[in-house]
C-alpha cells in the first residue's frame, strides 16, 4: 500500500510537470549591447535552460529550440556540475553538443566569484567568440549573479575607461536590481583591475623566468 501511494505521488508529480511544461512561455534572452565599449555586438544573458526547482519548470528540449531561434552559437555555462544536478539538467552539457552549440564550461558556484585566473580566460574565450562574430550567451542558474558579474568584468576589460560603477549600472539596466547579487560580486567588480594587473604580472614574470632557464 505505501508503495502504491509512493508511486501515486510520484505520477501525479510526473504528469504536472509535463502539464506545466506544455505551457511554459519561451526562455528569455536578454541581450546586453556592448555599444558603450565600441563593440557592435550583443552578448546575451539567460537563465538556465530545462531547470526544474521549486516553481520552476522548464522543457530543456524546448529552451534549445528557443534558443537556436535566436541563433545563438556559442554558450558559456558558469553552473557547476552540482547545480546542474540540483536543477535536474544533469546532461545540459552534452544536449548543448547534440544540438550543435559550441560550449564553453567555467563553473563557479552560484553567489560566489571566480579566481582571477579563470575568469580572464573566460573573458578571453568571450573576446574571442564576439570578434568573430558568433552570437554568444552566458548562463547561471537566473542569470543575474554569476552571468552579470562576468558581464560586469567584459565591460571592464573591453574599456580602459569604463569604471566599476557604470558597469554595474549597465547589467542592473538590464537584468533589474538583483544582477549582481552578493557584496562578495560587487567588490570583485570594484578590485577587478587591480586583480587583473597583478595576475598579468605574475605571469610575465613567470614566463620571463621560464625562457631564462
Amino acid at each position: 500500500m505505501v508503495n502504491l501511494a509512493l508511486t501515486m505521488r510520484a505520477s501525479e508529480f510526473d504528469s504536472s510537470d509535463e502539464e506545466f511544461e506544455e505551457h511554459q512561455s519561451p526562455l528569455q534572452v536578454y541581450w546586453l549591447g556592448l555599444s558603450v565599449v565600441d563593440y557592435h555586438q550583443f552578448l546575451g544573458i539567460c537563465a538556465l535552460p530545462g531547470c526544474k526547482f521549486k516553481d520552476v519548470r522548464r522543457n530543456l528540449e524546448k529552451d534549445l529550440e528557443d534558443l537556436k531561434s535566436y541563433d545563438v552559437q556559442n554558450v558559456f555555462v558558469l553552473c557547476t556540475k552540482g547545480e546542474m544536478v540540483k536543477y535536474r539538467v544533469p546532461t545540459l552539457l552534452e544536449s548543448y553538443q547534440q544540438k550543435g552549440f559550441t560550449v564553453y564550461h567555467y563553473p563557479f558556484p552560484d553567489g560566489s566569484i571566480p579566481d582571477i585566473a579563470s575568469c580572464w580566460k573566460i573573458l578571453e574565450e568571450l573576446r574571442i567568440c564576439l570578434e568573430n562574430d558568433k552570437t554568444t550567451l552566458i548562463q547561471c542558474y537566473g542569470g543575474l549573479g554569476c552571468s552579470c558579474l562576468i558581464a560586469a568584468c567584459l565591460l571592464l576589460q573591453l574599456s580602459d575607461t569604463m569604471q566599476p560603477e557604470e558597469a554595474i549600472a549597465h547589467v542592473r539596466e538590464l537584468r533589474g536590481t538583483g544582477a549582481i547579487q552578493t557584496i562578495k560580486q560587487y567588490n570583485y567588480l570594484h578590485d577587478f583591475r587591480d586583480n587583473v594587473a597583478k595576475y598579468l604580472a605574475a605571469k610575465e614574470d613567470s614566463a620571463c623566468r621560464s625562457v631564462s632557464r
